[in-house]
């Protein structure tokens, strides 16, 4: 029971505290998406919502994670979380309270200083001390969440908006795997913001980049495109028709 859960039934009535109910699943492989999404729509046939006071969580297996892999993993989703948070629909409230954008400072003072060490990068997560047994440490509520990392529990993606669309599930948990991937085998990343006046080319690329390519992630790549603009195929805007 997530005390931060508005209940609502689905003609916006409040309901009392016993509808509120937060499914969190055991730790899953890739091959178990299709149970979860089996059980997601189960919930919903039978009458399970999300509203917009719900929120998803990804958690990420940080087991071959290192320093260098960290830091790139911040300044990936530093550059793309702008991009990010409009392709997800992440509303104002949410990402001022609950899934914050990525500490300026925290970002600056990472690449200048370059920690060689799991345990430098903590220090600067935690601009000192390490608070990692406060289990509601005020660091834990930003879109890309390393207090999870060092209590255990993997690293935490914060962004996503609560469903019952089992595909829209997917999507999520394939993208935080996509990104963790691509911030273990690429040598280095930018935290430079990622500008685009093509929203939709740009965020394509990216996918393509990180290997999201083929059947197995069209729904992904559908769903993390429609909330942009843009044109999906042309960089520039596709080109004027010349009358023969």
């Amino acid at each position: 029971n997530d005390s931060s859960i508005d209940a609502r039934d689905k003609n916006d009535n409040r309901l009392s505290d016993e509808y509120k109910c937060e499914l969190v699943t055991p730790i899953l492989g890739w091959d178990d998406i299709e149970t979860l999404q089996e059980i997601v729509r189960l919930l919903r046939k039978n009458g399970a919502i999300a509203n917009a006071s719900c929120g998803i969580h990804v958690h990420v297996d940080a087991t071959n994670h290192t320093a260098k892999t960290l830091r790139n993993l911040v300044n990936i989703m530093t550059a793309k979380e702008d991009i990010l948070f409009k392709a997800l629909a992440v509303s104002r409230s949410r990402a001022e309270r609950w899934c914050k954008k990525t500490e300026e400072g925290f970002v600056a003072t990472l690449n200048r200083r370059k920690p060689t060490t799991e345990s430098g990068i903590e220090r600067l997560w935690y601009n000192g001390a390490s608070r990692r047994t406060t289990h509601y440490d005020s660091s834990r509520y930003h879109a890309l969440n390393l207090h999870s990392l060092w209590q255990g529990k993997g690293i935490e993606f914060r962004c996503f908006n609560g469903t019952t669309h089992a595909g829209k599930i997917k999507t999520y948990i394939q993208l935080c795997l996509a990104i963790s991937h691509q911030a273990l085998t690429q040598n280095a990343a930018s935290a430079r913001k990622t500008a685009s006046t093509n929203e939709k080319y740009t965020m394509r690329t990216w996918l393509l980049r990180m290997g999201m390519i083929g059947d197995e992630f069209k729904t992904a790549r559908q769903f993390l495109l429609e909330s942009l603009d843009g044109d999906i195929a042309f960089k520039n805007g596709r080109p004027n028709r010349v009358a023969a």
